[in-house]
């Protein structure tokens, strides 16, 4: 859980807030009040108008939590000093930027500015009283962007802490019609937070409004994500950032489904196919294509395609794994497994070099051409195999037509007995349908003869019958 000292201004916002209220509740006419969950029960709280140049970014929100690492010297500073002007700054760039890539502009961003500026602010946000917005950050943003003064929020009470404050921003963004969703991995972020903070999968699930399933499905790809960024890690401190695994939603659930599949059978070629895929994934290619990565791609096509920097030699793996603490040892992994493995952390620290601000030019420069290489080995693998995967289909298609040419001549030979039955046989039709029939067969065997090198028992049949 995210903790914070109390920005600058938070007694006088403390006062002035108090006021506000209490002038809310004096006043005429009715008091607006907003309405949150706490602790599984309804929260009503009193809204005001509030100067925006008082109002604090949340450093602790959800709504940006991955994206917070993207530029590391801007996320230490926030991790020291949240408040100050270059963290709030840093904040706002996050907020009005896209998930997956915070150097871009977020069009969403743009369609809310857009809607506040024509239709105003329907809601209000949410603000604890020393002003540090709980709910509201990209509004606020956008206000500002406007160059309006104030918004509306409703306040939380005083005595809430840091964890109050989480509690209730998540059970704000999980309510169904909520506006704009968290992006993918920050979802994840808040489902672990829930867990660490010693809540029930059920639980979490329900909130998220998922399937107990689906909910151990996103640990396990977290988990996935963040051994990924440890493995990323360079000499030089590069290292790959959450932001950097935005964008592949459907790319990591399909990983799930797979690995389950294969670790069904073996652990090793569960954990080897993970890793080409992952690979994959880092690469930037999409579902479609790193779905045809199974147990023989290392094999059969990868291995053959991978610039001599990837390939190179894999250390020796001793000949057993002692378990610290126990006087027991496993047996190292697979070769196969240790050259995926070796795969992967070439290219996940390629990746972390190619985009690190602080390493030199030079070492991004050669970072990038790695990537640019493995991408093009990866490429002519994922070719290679998608070729032979089409032609496979295709193998398969033609014998399941003719199996259900097959099933329509049984259903004929049904038909016939049924009709000579009755003499209602229409001779001059079948016929010539026994004539298109065997114009057919004949277009066949010439087309299988010229293919089939090495003809089975069926196809010397079909030779001769279309000989005859």
């Amino acid at each position: 859980m995210l903790k914070f000292t109390l920005p600058p201004k938070a007694a006088e916002n403390v006062e002035f807030i108090a006021k506000r209220l209490k002038e809310a509740v004096e006043g005429e006419g009715s008091r607006e009040t907003v309405t949150v969950e706490w602790n599984g029960r309804p929260l009503h709280v009193g809204v005001i108008d509030m100067p925006l140049r008082d109002l604090y970014y949340n450093p602790a929100t959800h709504r940006i939590r991955a994206q917070l690492g993207h530029d590391q010297v801007l996320a230490e500073s926030l991790r020291t000093d949240p408040w100050l002007d270059e963290s709030q700054e840093y904040l706002h760039r996050l907020l009005i930027s896209k998930p997956t890539n915070p150097d871009e502009p977020d069009p969403e961003f743009a369609d809310l500015a857009s809607s506040l500026n024509s239709v105003g602010q329907q809601e209000p946000g949410l603000i604890t009283h020393e002003g540090i917005l709980v709910n509201g950050n990209t509004r606020v943003a956008a206000l500002r962007r406007l160059k309006k003064s104030s918004i509306r929020v409703g306040v939380l009470p005083l005595s809430f802490t840091w964890e109050d404050i989480n509690t209730v921003e998540l059970s704000l963004q999980l309510r169904p019609d909520e506006r704009r969703d968290y992006s993918y991995i920050n979802r994840l972020i808040a489902m672990e937070e829930q867990e660490l903070m010693g809540r029930s999968a059920i639980d979490i699930a329900r909130d998220f409004h998922v399937q107990l399933k689906t909910f151990k499905q996103e640990r396990w790809i977290l988990g996935v994500i963040r051994e990924m960024i440890e493995r990323s890690r360079t000499k030089d401190g590069a290292e790959l950032s959450l932001t950097d695994f935005e964008g592949h939603k459907e790319n990591f659930k399909e990983l799930h489904r797979n690995y389950i599949k294969y670790e069904a059978t073996s652990q090793e070629l569960a954990e080897q196919v993970k890793e080409n895929r992952i690979a994959a994934i880092m690469l930037d290619f999409a579902k479609t294509k790193t779905r045809l990565i199974d147990r023989e791609f290392l094999n059969n096509y990868l291995a053959k395609t991978l610039p001599s920097e990837l390939d190179r030699m894999i250390p020796a793996a001793p000949a057993r794994i002692a378990i610290p603490g126990l006087s027991v040892s496993v047996a190292p992994p697979s070769d196969f497994v240790m050259k995926a493995r070796s795969i992967t952390d070439h290219i996940l620290q390629a990746k972390a070099t190619e985009s690190a601000r602080h390493v030199s030019t030079d070492s991004r420069e050669a970072a990038r051409r790695t990537v640019i290489s493995a991408r093009k080995g990866m490429r002519r693998a994922l070719d290679s195999a998608e070729r032979d995967d089409r032609l496979k289909r295709v193998q398969q298609t033609t014998a399941e037509r003719l199996d259900d040419a097959s099933a329509a001549i049984d259903q004929s030979v049904n038909d016939l007995a049924q009709a000579l039955a009755s003499n209602s046989l229409d001779k001059a039709g079948f016929d010539s349908a026994l004539l298109r029939v065997r114009g057919s067969l004949v277009k066949l065997a010439r087309q299988a003869h010229r293919g089939i090198l090495e003809p089975g028992a069926g196809m010397e049949w079909l030779i001769k019958a279309s000989e005859d």
